[in-house]
């Protein structure tokens, strides 16, 4: 029996440098170039996405990563905003969108259900009552052409609606109406979010219509969803799949195998890489000793894709700082990167300033690169605060002091 071919940490970190443009020699002109080599850009916090992208271009710009992801006058944007892996915002390239959809999106009934449920509970609506609102929110909005929530709810007064949630406990609320109703439009994909009420750094959108996207066969999405992902984040376990879709077990272990993914040893167990990338073998080896190497210094944010994108992180991460690195509730928040490694943590305090730490001494010359770096994203951030919407301890302690 013959063994399984063997990629090391270090050859698995030269290939994530070059995979995930980490390297200046390896950066792109545009946003819509870092989006399709990283498969899509976690959004949940709408800075992430800047972010993400600026430390990923050679010249990087606020209004060059705007430009995509809003400017319609080609019919659509470039980049799209939605809902998908594990029920998670993302910003997909548009050609990409249809597929990754139909392979991750499910139970759109239940979003409708359950908003429903909590309109009759809080507000007495009926089912024809919700139709009604939905129906008078969407000709307000194809009116209107983009709009936020409280600017439909002077259209559609049902939306100002309040519904109280968690009665009687310490977190008890208040929201609109508008949430329910937009939330399960924004679900189904008949509306989407564009450009913010705001700046670059606001969660406060405005919607907008949305196009309809093709249905592919669940199947075929999901093969050319674990095509993209085993291109970009490669080699990977079936728990890194598995994690990162959301998929059930049997569904990776399907869609793996429609990619002809080629087994290989890592050091977490049995890995996988397309057979393209298998041939690559020596390759690895070359990037690992090659020079690309010698200034692969990045600052990332909070829940970039290359920090989120394994379920298995141990090479990459060394998991006596894990506790300092991320939340609760498993999100990383803005770290830095030597080499394919995560190193430390960066925070920017309210004056503007930014300021880091590192978790190991990575010596002289990484360090000159990381000032570089701070350089850079000061450069771009040109002025404007940025507070990751999930806080991890070390990147609070570093924000006040």
């Amino acid at each position: 029996m013959n063994a399984l071919p063997r990629i090391t940490a270090g050859q698995r970190r030269a290939r994530l440098v070059h995979r995930h443009l980490l390297a200046p020699a390896v950066r792109e002109r545009t946003a819509e170039a870092v989006t399709e080599a990283l498969v899509g850009l976690h959004a949940t916090d709408p800075a992430t996405v800047f972010l993400t992208a600026a430390a990923r271009m050679h010249a990087p710009t606020a209004t060059a990563i705007e430009r995509p992801l809003y400017d319609t006058r080609a019919g659509i944007p470039a980049l799209e905003r939605i809902r998908c892996m594990r029920r998670t915002m993302f910003v997909l390239p548009a050609h990409m969108a249809p597929a990754i959809r139909s392979a991750t999106v499910r139970d759109t009934a239940g979003h409708r259900t359950d908003a429903m449920a909590k309109v009759r509970d809080n507000l007495g609506w009926d089912e024809h009552r919700y139709t009604a609102a939905e129906h008078a929110t969407l000709t307000a909005l194809a009116a209107r052409g983009e709009a936020t929530a409280a600017q439909l709810a002077v259209d559609v007064p049902e939306l100002r609606e309040q519904i109280v949630t968690s009665p009687g406990k310490p977190y008890e609320s208040r929201q609109r109406a508008s949430a329910c109703v937009l939330g399960v439009l924004a679900a189904e994909g008949r509306i989407r979010r564009a450009r913010p009420a705001g700046t670059w750094t606001s969660a406060q959108f405005r919607w907008a219509p949305a196009r309809p996207l093709a249905r592919i066969p669940v199947a075929e999405a999901k093969t050319s969803l674990a095509r993209h992902y085993l291109k970009t984040f490669g080699p990977v376990t079936v728990d890194d799949l598995k994690w990162w879709t959301g998929w059930t077990l049997t569904d990776t272990r399907k869609a793996l195998a429609a990619t002809s993914a080629r087994s290989v040893a890592l050091d977490e167990g049995t890995g996988y890489l397309l057979p393209e990338d298998l041939e690559d073998l020596e390759d690895l080896e070359d990037l690992r000793n090659g020079s690309a190497l010698e200034s692969a210094a990045a600052l990332l944010p909070g829940l970039d894709p290359t920090a989120m994108g394994w379920r298995h992180r141990g090479w990459y991460l060394d998991p006596e700082h894990v506790k300092a690195l991320f939340d609760r509730n498993g999100n990383i928040g803005p770290t830095i990167w030597w080499n394919g490694r995560i190193i430390g943590a960066w925070a920017q305090r309210t004056d503007g300033h930014i300021n880091h730490h590192l978790l190991t001494d990575p010596g002289h010359q990484a360090r000159t690169a990381i000032e570089t770096e701070i350089q850079r994203l000061t450069a771009f951030l040109d002025g404007t605060r940025v507070t990751p919407c999930y806080r991890t301890p070390l990147e609070r302690h570093l924000a006040t002091h």
